[in-house]
């Protein structure tokens, strides 16, 4: 293991820094992901679908870390997008060490047969189709060297809640990927690895309740959930073990959070 982080240190000292691809990184898991790495020497590819932010990001992590930031403005449901913008990349870059699919969200919280069409389609073309577009575009740039696929999954793709229905859905595809490209990349040397979080405090719940900020508060309310540095701390510990070491699928809760649908909240109801 010494030998492998000290061949690392090597890179960055010739100039040889790894590059870091990270999908949806101007706020939450993303962006917390790419400070991470690019406080660790790693060059970082930053996408999203703001301008502003992904110039504040390049702007902050260039000055604090001194590292090369290349932004890519595109939505991972845009297949025309991605392919243009990856295609951009390819000019510059020969290769990609890590691609972390970050990129995904939840609509609305109902039952099957009062769900909004509309949120499923955003769901699902983000969570799964922008996962594929992305990959599909990205493994090329691993296939000469080998590289490291961090999916991030969810809870909600191991054990499904009530109202959950399509997006517990899309984590369960998102799993189910995981595993696929696992299989498929294995002659390359390709690590993929599914991280799950349980509840974290993010703008995931505000966006899922569609900027009600009263009600995304109330979701984590008697509990101390998990924030964004705890899974990039995570993703990043999966990404610095050895060349032989790959975690394959990682579950991470908060310790009030026994599982996808039973927290503390749950227990102190059964309590009463």
């Amino acid at each position: 293991m010494q030998a492998y982080y000290l061949c690392a240190a090597l890179e960055n000292v010739l100039g040889m820094n790894k590059t870091i691809l990270v999908t949806g990184a101007t706020s939450g898991f993303g962006k917390a992901i790419a400070t991470i790495f690019a406080k660790n020497g790693y060059d970082v590819c930053a996408t999203g679908r703001r301008d502003d932010r992904l110039a504040a990001l390049k702007q902050e992590l260039e000055s604090a870390y001194g590292v090369k930031v290349t932004t890519l403005k595109f939505d991972v449901r845009n297949r025309e997008e991605v392919t243009g913008a990856i295609a951009q990349l390819k000019e510059q870059l020969s290769t990609i060490d890590i691609l972390v699919n970050n990129a995904g969200l939840a609509a609305g919280l109902s039952t099957i047969d009062e769900g909004d069409i509309d949120d499923w389609d955003v769901m699902i073309d983000t969570n799964v189709k922008g996962l594929l577009y992305v990959t599909r575009q990205v493994v090329s740039m691993m296939k000469q060297k080998g590289g490291h696929i961090i999916n991030i999954g969810s809870t909600a793709g191991k054990l499904v809640y009530k109202n959950g229905n399509v997006y517990c859905a899309t984590k369960f595809a998102v799993d189910a990927l995981s595993q696929s490209m696992r299989i498929d990349l294995l002659p390359y040397g390709i690590k993929v690895t599914a991280i799950n979080p349980g509840m974290a405090e993010t703008e995931f719940a505000l966006v899922r309740f569609k900027g009600d900020a009263e009600r995304a508060k109330n979701v984590y309310t008697g509990l101390t959930p998990l924030s964004a540095q705890d899974i990039a701390d995570t993703v990043y510990y999966c990404a610095s073990l050895p060349l032989h070491v790959c975690i394959n699928d990682l579950t991470i809760t908060c310790t009030n959070q026994a599982n996808g649908i039973y927290s503390i909240k749950d227990a102190e109801r059964v309590n009463l």
